[in-house]
């Protein structure tokens, strides 16, 4: 393995400006490639989870599946406390009218006052499926502006899913342009701290941008494969960047290392010996970071799946920059470095560890069994708060208020509470028996409105061919209320199996928000001991791959656990209470996002291998000069405090722009994850891991003895058994 990427770097460094022609050509192919096949977006069909989402295809059958629904709102205009009825039903004719026009809309339901006569709604149906209606429905806003623009009087405003998945996507692009406006001139200045030169500190940003583009355009037509769920490229812009910079920078750092040690080399034998070594490394970490987000295809769910192959593609391609068209850069910057230094007599001088390095280095090579200790309690109680972690699915309550539709939102369901959320029961059986099944639902409808968690109201449709009946319940409770979720218990453990549960050669389920809230979570619950299993096998193989130690493999996968739960604790103890709310701008739910604490795992666990390659491969490699563990351990860490620290920082930037966003869920993401590479790159490489090494000494090369320049040709090749 360590020679195929060597011989590829090599023929870039021989053809510098061919390779670099060549990349250019790839990275241009990828989006003509993406622009010509087109993406495939992910249906409704491929969020079906669970009970919920059984019951979504039964009524699906039947043709009774949910449609994209918009409600326009019509109340007293600003400085008014009194509706208008007159002028509200003239308002509702006139949005009655427009919308019927459009070929967008399905159908126009009749308009329905409120309770206190203050409000008047008008239900507008779309054609197409449940996710299309976002990208159809701005004719049908551009209509209630009309209509508001004729009634001044009036308030008459639009919400509904559509809206509000429209508005979340505009604001999340909204967001999206600010962080990287954020991340990338913060990354930029990080790199030429680093190198204190600017071409040096291009280069990452520059290889990690193509990278992204290149993976955006191959995302394209790997979506026919695994559909896209909407945040594939921001997956992409999220990992992208991170493991470009990072693998890039290892790259550079170990060519001016050796450009310190051996000065009188030229530029192409300095590239070819950082080939030699961290072109291995580089492809050891992006091959771990790919096998790890392989995992997330365990958890059978259309979003993780289209997150893992985002994550695959660009970590794929940043390696493969990383290896062709880094080295030709090197050799073309190092060949003008080369003629600089000719001309003034420098010479870069030998890398030395920081003063903050050797510093935080300092507990663990005087004390490493007392640094252990210390270290690892603290992280076992940054994990604690974790014992109380609470999973839900974000829901639409849930979005910021930034969004206009969400405003419109909180006063729709104001007036019509009813409209916060609702249960559906579907039925499936043979057309003939269609009375018995309707009697049933009907006696289960009577019941539910005992229920104080429910409305009272009950809307009962049939399918034309008389097979799929369907039940709609509505509940005063947003989605998240405990009232709500009980409501579900009560009606999947009591009213349904009482009544049409009870019906021979019937098939039910329940579906609904309700449904969908609570069964999704479960499902990432029964799914997140698999995948940690899987991640751990990944990160155990690999390490043992890559440097033939089982006790390595070990140590690594107990670091990541730790870091992960360490992370994950901090996320709880922060979100899931009020006292940060004024610091990061975020309302507590009181929750995680259920998508969090997997991703989190995923992602850490491979970027987290990036240090780990990293600082380990430099270790083995004093190790088989013949350096004692102790002083390879001491020289290897220190060596690569520098690289690693400006890694984990230009991650932390890209991670911690995440955290301004108004959508919780990525704000939560980008929080962890910032967290997470803190205390992996400065915790655990800084503290836990030569503390560790310290104490186990040769022992941390078992079953395997440590290759030394003493040891004979029989030795050596018996350590590097498999």
């Amino acid at each position: 393995m360590q020679r195929r990427p060597t011989g590829l770097a090599r023929w870039s460094i021989r053809h510098p400006w061919q390779a670099v022609g060549g990349w250019l050509l790839f990275v241009l192919l990828c989006v003509g490639i993406g622009v010509a096949v087109g993406g495939n977006s992910a249906t409704t069909k491929d969020f079906w989870i669970g009970e919920a989402g059984r019951g979504e295809a039964m009524a699906t059958e039947g043709g009774l599946q949910q449609r994209p629904l918009e409600r326009v709102l019509i109340t007293a205009g600003p400085g008014t406390d009194q509706l208008d009825p007159a002028a509200a039903q003239y308002a509702a004719r006139a949005i009655t009218d427009r919308m019927r026009a459009l070929p967008e809309v399905e159908s126009v339901a009749a308009p329905v006052y409120s309770e206190d006569g203050q409000a008047l709604r008008v239900d507008i149906t779309m054609r197409g499926g449940e996710l299309d209606g976002s990208k159809h429905v701005e004719p049908l806003r551009a209509q209630t502006d009309a209509v508001q623009n004729g009634f001044p009087a009036l308030r008459v405003e639009e919400t509904g899913g559509p809206s509000i998945s429209h508005g979340v996507d505009e604001l999340r692009g909204k967001d999206l342009s600010r962080t990287e406006l954020i991340a990338i001139p913060i990354t930029l200045l990080t790199l030429l701290l680093v190198f204190r030169s600017v071409a040096l500190a291009l280069v990452p940003l520059a290889l990690a941008i193509s990278a992204i583009v290149a993976a955006i355009g191959l995302s394209l037509p790997a979506s026919h494969l695994v559909p896209d769920n909407g945040i594939g490229t921001n997956i992409i812009l999220l990992i992208g960047m991170a493991v470009g910079v990072d693998y890039t920078l290892f790259f550079l750092k170990r060519e001016r290392e050796e450009r310190g040690r051996n000065g009188r080399l030229d530029a192409p034998a300095l590239v070819s010996l950082a080939a030699a070594t961290s072109g291995r490394a580089v492809v050891v970490s992006g091959l771990a970071v790919a096998a790890s987000s392989a995992t997330m295809y365990l958890a059978d769910d259309v979003i993780f799946a289209s997150i893992g192959t985002a994550a695959i593609l660009v970590t794929l391609v940043a390696v493969l920059s990383s290896l062709t068209v880094l080295p030709a850069l090197l050799t073309v910057l190092g060949t003008r470095a080369d003629r600089r230094a000719a001309r003034t007599h420098r010479r870069t001088p030998n890398p030395r560890p920081g003063r903050i390095s050797a510093a935080m280095l300092r507990p663990a090579t005087r004390h490493p069994v007392a640094t252990l200790v210390v270290a690892v309690l603290a992280m076992l109680a940054a994990a604690a708060p974790l014992l109380g972690l609470e999973l839900t699915d974000m829901g639409r309550e849930t979005h910021p208020r930034v969004i206009p539709a969400m405003q419109t939102y909180d006063r729709l369901n104001q007036a019509f509470p009813q409209l916060k959320s609702m249960h559906q029961v579907v039925v499936v059986a043979e057309p003939d028996r269609a009375d018995e099944v309707t009697g049933a639902l009907r006696e289960l409808a009577r019941r539910a409105q005992a229920d104080p968690a429910l409305a009272g109201t009950a809307d009962l449709r049939t399918s034309p061919d008389q097979r799929v009946s369907l039940l709609e319940l509505a509940v005063p409770h947003y989605v998240s209320e405990d009232a709500a979720q009980k409501s579900l218990e009560r009606l999947r453990g009591t009213y349904v199996p009482e009544t049409v549960g009870a019906l021979p050669d019937t098939e039910s389920a329940v579906t609904g928000d309700i449904a969908r809230a609570a069964d999704y979570p479960e499902h990432q619950k029964q799914q997140l001991p698999l995948i940690i299993g899987a991640l751990l096998l990944v990160t155990f193989l690999l390490t043992i791959w890559a440097f033939r130690s089982v006790a390595l493999g070990l140590i690594g996968v107990l670091l990541n656990l730790l870091s992960a739960a360490a992370a994950l604790g901090l996320l709880t103890l922060t979100f899931q209470h009020t006292w940060a709310e004024g610091l990061l701008d975020f309302t507590s739910t009181g929750t995680i996002g259920s998508r969090v604490p997997l991703l989190l795992f995923v992602i850490l666990f491979g970027l987290s291998m990036d240090y780990q390659v990293f600082v380990i491969s430099r270790i083995t490699e004093a190790v088989r000069a013949g350096v004692p563990t102790r002083r390879a351990v001491l020289d290897g860490i220190g060596g690569s405090a520098s690289v690693v620290s400006s890694a984990a920082m230009v991650m932390v930037t890209v991670f911690a722009a995440f955290i301004p966003l108004h959508i919780i869920e990525m704000k939560q993401m980008g929080f962890a994850l910032a967290v997470a590479v803190l205390l992996d790159a400065f915790v655990i490489r800084m503290l836990i891991l030569p503390a560790l090494l310290l104490v186990l000494g040769d022992r941390c090369w078992w079953p395997n003895r440590p290759v030394t320049a003493a040891d004979t040709p029989a030795d050596r090749a018996r350590a590097n058994v498999g």
